[in-house]
């Protein structure tokens, strides 16, 4: 999931449930960028799933060599929830983020092999199942431009990999775009040729964080 520097979160929450000899493992991906947010993600799935037995919380906050890991059993055996849980979310490859594994318990034990195996595979489950994004640095940009070269203008921003943010179409067509960072000055020469000068573009933000999708 991750390559080289890159940073890999994930896009959005996810859920994915087993059942485990009659228990249900219920776990919850989230992307967390501070271990507050991580915390208040965990108190609300304990409340979306307040009847349950166990809420296995576990987090990792940043990337590569500054990372804040957390996990917790819950009450479940030590060592056979979180760190489990903890461990496929390392392994991942990903950062910034919090899962919580819920089990409702059903009525036989597992043993602590057996618990070991549900935490660490309701986790990659998950994993396997949840939309991913890189944190990439990008500019904002805001192009103003005639009708009549909207259509080529937009030809190019999907060659050029740009994220379009908003559109408004009233005299003329007004279109904010993210593009990664250090390529805004090639695209504005490419768009001042389309459109033959007629365009007016302006840089609204350089060097700004953004989740792209995966």
């Amino acid at each position: 999931m991750s390559a080289g520097n890159r940073r890999i979160v994930p896009f959005e929450e996810t859920e994915k449930e087993i059942v485990v000899i009659n228990s249900r493992f219920i776990a919850s991906l989230a992307p967390a960028e501070t271990v507050e947010k991580a915390r208040e993600y965990i108190r609300q799935i304990k409340g979306r799933y307040s009847d349950a037995t166990h809420h296995v919380p576990a987090f990792l906050i940043g990337h590569g060599q500054s990372v804040t890991a957390h996990c917790s059993d819950d009450g479940e055996p030590s060592g056979t929830a979180g760190r489990p849980a903890l461990a496929v979310l390392q392994g991942s490859g990903i950062g910034d983020a919090v899962v919580v594994v819920t089990r409702y318990f059903g009525g036989t034990k597992l043993g602590t092999g057996g618990l070991v195996r549900a935490y660490g595979d309701a986790v990659r489950e998950v994993l396997h199942s949840a939309r991913l994004a890189e944190i990439v640095l990008t500019s904002r940009m805001r192009i103003i431009l005639d009708y009549a070269h909207y259509e080529p203008v937009k030809h190019l921003l999907v060659r050029r990999q740009a994220t379009v943010e908003d559109e408004q179409f009233t005299e003329n067509v007004c279109i904010v775009i993210r593009i990664s960072d250090g390529e805004e000055l090639s695209l504005i020469n490419e768009i001042q040729d389309l459109t033959a000068g007629r365009s007016a573009i302006e840089i609204l933000e350089t060097g700004c964080e953004y989740r792209k999708p995966i």
